[in-house]
């Protein structure tokens, strides 16, 4: 959004606020995250398993999460490996793990279930924002939507800004490990997630 980052292509498509404007990518995400909420709530699982995940989710989704990391983000405080920490695990991480978690409540997981997937949405999330840090400074414009280190010219806090660029590919190579390791519970019935992991340390925009 253009009171955010106001980038021309996410994932390699248009942004919703150049295709339709600012009012409606609003309006679009407000209804999207209302509609997760409907869903929870609609009845596809017992009433006591649905309260959990909408609860989750909140949590997921709002200050303690997405949205708290979004605001420090925004504020553009000066860039410490502990700021950089918080502001990924909650503007990005939070929500990932939220979505596998969410997954294994619905289908009646086991507690170590839930926590062999918490350890998979963390890493995985952390990881896939510092690739998102990696290919903002070094990534194909055409591809990213954004020019090369348009986030150190706009000093946002990133990891390569904190660590640089090598330490950086290492530390997402290291937690890409660690999420794949951590599905070693389930075998094959992971399979999807473990593909996640691989297409997110590939991915290029």
């Amino acid at each position: 959004l253009p009171a955010m980052d106001n980038d021309d292509l996410r994932r390699g498509r248009p942004t919703s606020h150049r295709v339709f404007g600012e009012a409606v990518a609003v309006l679009a995400g407000d209804a999207l995250l209302t509609h997760a909420f409907g869903h929870l709530a609609a009845g596809a699982v017992p009433a006591e398993v649905a309260l959990r995940m909408v609860s989750e989710l909140a949590r997921a989704a709002g200050t303690p999460g997405m949205i708290g990391g979004q605001v420090v983000d925004t504020a553009a405080p000066p860039p410490d490996a502990d700021t950089v920490h918080y502001i990924h695990t909650r503007k990005t991480g939070a929500l990932i793990t939220c979505a596998v978690r969410l997954g294994a409540m619905a289908g009646g997981g086991s507690p170590g279930d839930l926590a062999a997937l918490t350890g998979y949405g963390e890493n995985l999330g952390l990881a896939f924002q510092i690739v998102d840090d990696i290919l903002g400074e070094v990534g194909d414009p055409a591809k990213t939507g954004k020019p090369a280190g348009r986030d150190r010219d706009l000093a946002k806090v990133t990891y390569p800004a904190v660590f640089g660029l090598d330490a950086s590919r290492e530390e997402a190579l290291r937690l890409l490990t660690a999420a794949r390791a951590a599905l070693a519970p389930f075998g094959e019935r992971a399979a999807f997630l473990d593909g996640l992991a691989v297409f997110v340390g590939e991915r290029d925009r």
